[in-house]
């Protein structure tokens, strides 16, 4: 198991969630990917891809502007 941070800071819809899905797909089952990003939108769209995909959300976090969204590879 790796961990690995995407910087998704000033991107919008749908760009956090695009550089996500790239990010993972070079990623093994059992990683972790921190998505670092400013998009509230990402809040609601990366869940939901991960829902979708069968990943797994398991944190997400607001500091000083940013969000940060774990991510647990699981396929």
């Amino acid at each position: 198991m790796s961990r690995h941070e995407l910087d998704a800071r000033r991107m919008l819809c749908p760009m956090p969630v695009i550089k996500t899905q790239n990010k993972v797909k070079g990623l093994s089952v059992g990683d972790i990917l921190d998505v670092v990003c400013t998009d509230p939108g990402a809040l609601s769209d990366i869940p939901a891809w991960a829902r979708i995909h069968g990943h797994e959300v398991i944190e997400t976090a607001e500091k000083e502007g940013e969000i940060i969204i774990t991510v647990a590879v699981k396929s």
